[in-house]
């Protein structure tokens, strides 16, 4: 029970890392990106390429994979996000499963369709066990790794949204952009430096992930609707919302695919629909939005 608790904990932290930046495109900038995922196997694969092609170490790949994607996502946010600010939803929605469906192609043609292995160091392939019989406690030193890594994150990420400027200044541009502009406020900076970090965690996410959920060119699609569930239970008001959904969808989806397999990943959309019937505006809220 124990092992699957941690478990659990460790593939929620992972889907939060994942879904963190969609959360801030959503949430803070209010709009709908459904190309998310592709960021995130963008991660993946420069982490992939780098190592098999660069001989670059797992460890500094993991930065890399963080810069680069970043680089790439405020590439597009200049060149093809800024248009689609003011579109409807459903224009924006287009839009970005189409770049999706895009990425997805562009990937198999030029890397291939077969599936890529990450070769993790052998310091992170070990496994600890602390305890014995119901109360066992196996830690694999790889999900260990990241459940280290996404909790630094989530401290960063809430300190940088709610105690500095950036952060405060990022609120102001949400709420009422055409004030914040009048204030001094460079809006379009302000979210183009939003969408790079939103990004570049999901190229993180998807470099850490590589190992645990696998690395084709389906990845954005094939996971697109975890992201979207973890947004949707967990709210976009802060980092706490898709923190906490992000767990819940974790321990449970590991634990009913152990007691229960043949229900597969139904209990996570069962969980998802109890708590939107409860609250349908997600686990937490923030008003002031434009």
């Amino acid at each position: 029970m124990l092992t699957i608790l941690f478990d659990g904990i460790a593939y929620g932290m992972l889907l939060f890392v994942l879904a963190v930046g969609l959360a801030v495109t959503l949430g803070l900038m209010n709009f709908i990106n459904l190309a998310h995922g592709a960021f995130a196997m963008a991660g993946g694969y420069i982490t992939v390429l780098a190592m098999q092609r660069l001989g670059v170490p797992f460890l500094a790949c993991l930065p890399l994979a963080f810069v680069l994607t970043a680089a790439l996502g405020a590439l597009l946010e200049c060149t093809l996000y800024r248009p689609m600010y003011k579109k409807p939803h459903l224009d924006q929605v287009m839009f970005s499963i189409g770049l999706a469906f895009m990425a997805v192609a562009a990937v198999d043609y030029f890397v291939g369709g077969s599936q890529q292995n990450v070769q993790i160091p052998q310091w992170l392939r070990g496994r600890t066990e602390i305890g014995e019989g119901a109360l066992l406690l196996g830690m694999g030193h790889y999900r260990l790794f990241i459940i280290a890594i996404c909790a630094v994150l989530t401290v960063v990420l809430q300190l940088l949204l709610s105690r500095t400027r950036f952060g405060s200044r990022l609120r102001a541009a949400v709420d009422d952009p055409r004030v914040a502009a009048g204030l001094g406020i460079n809006v379009n900076v302000v979210f183009l430096l939003t969408f790079a970090m939103g990004s570049g965690l999901a190229g993180l996410g998807g470099a850490l992930g590589a190992e645990i959920l696998g690395l084709d060119p389906t990845f954005p699609l094939k996971y697109m609707i975890y992201f979207l569930i973890v947004v949707a239970v967990g709210g976009t008001s802060s980092i706490t919302g898709p923190l906490a959904a992000a767990l819940l969808l974790g321990i449970a989806d590991v634990a009913g695919k152990y007691y229960i397999p043949k229900m597969g990943a139904f209990t996570v959309y069962l969980l998802m629909i109890l708590i939107l019937l409860w609250r349908p505006q997600g686990l937490f809220t923030r008003g002031g939005r434009r």
